[in-house]
Order: C-alpha cells, then sequence, then structure tokens
C-alpha cells in the first residue's frame, strides 16, 4: 500500500503537532518562559493547556476520521499560540545574536504552520467528499 503526498502530509504534521504536545510535559519550564506574563492563571496552566491540545490535535491528525477537524483545530492552536512566539521575540532581545535571530525567525516560520494545517484540512476535505 503506497501513501499519497497529501496522506503524508497530514501524518508529518500530525506528529509534529503531538511531539510538540508531549514536549511540553518533557521540558514544561522553555514553555513556562515564553508564556506572556499578561495571561491569566499562570505560566503552568497554559503550558498544560496548551500540551493537551497538541497531543489532542495530533492524534486526531493522524485518524482519517477526523483529520480535517483536527487540522482546522491545528490552525487555530497555532494562530492562539503566535502572542506566545511574539513575546518570546521580545523577551529575547537582550540574549545573545543567535538566540534573537531564532526567536525572530519562528515569527514568520508561524505563517507556514498556518497554510500547512489549513492544507491538510482541505485535503482531508476532497477525500472526504470524493471518497478517496
Amino acid at each position: 500500500m503506497t501513501t499519497s503526498p497529501r496522506d503524508k502530509s497530514a501524518l508529518l504534521l500530525g506528529l509534529f503537532v503531538l511531539g510538540a504536545g508531549i514536549t511540553h510535559f518533557v521540558n514544561p519550564t522553555f514553555f513556562d518562559a515564553i508564556v506572556p506574563p499578561w495571561m491569566p492563571f499562570g505560566e503552568r496552566f497554559w503550558t498544560i493547556v496548551s500540551g493537551i491540545a497538541e497531543v489532542a490535535i495530533g492524534i486526531g491528525v493522524l485518524r482519517r476520521s477526523s483529520r480535517r477537524t483536527a487540522a482546522l483545530s491545528a490552525f487555530v492552536l497555532f494562530v492562539a499560540v503566535y502572542p506566545a512566539n511574539l513575546y518570546m521575540a521580545w523577551d529575547w532581545r537582550d540574549r545573545p545574536f543567535t538566540e534573537q535571530m531564532i526567536s525572530l525567525g519562528r515569527l514568520p516560520f508561524q505563517f507556514l504552520f498556518f497554510a500547512w494545517a489549513l492544507s491538510v484540512a482541505r485535503a482531508a476535505d476532497d477525500a472526504q467528499r470524493t471518497g478517496v
């Protein structure tokens, strides 16, 4: 059985989001540090909530039956965590140049994640309509 490029993209997205979610529990202090301080309930709360969301979404993207909804959820999650990337870029302004470039590089790169999630959702929608 061969895997289509559409399925490979979904598989990669699912594994990427699932892995990111697991990382929230393996190294929560990194994620705590990039939660904007104005968020209510404290940094660890958002680290755990976003980690749970990413694990669930990643699993959902891996399953064909839930792929469309999960990929759209990934898009929403990527948009929702964008303020953490903005905060990280601002907060790291006094770090070494290479770290500043990493934090700044995440900002435009996040738009690729937006497009990737929407692409997987569209492909899943097409697959459902055509029965493929």
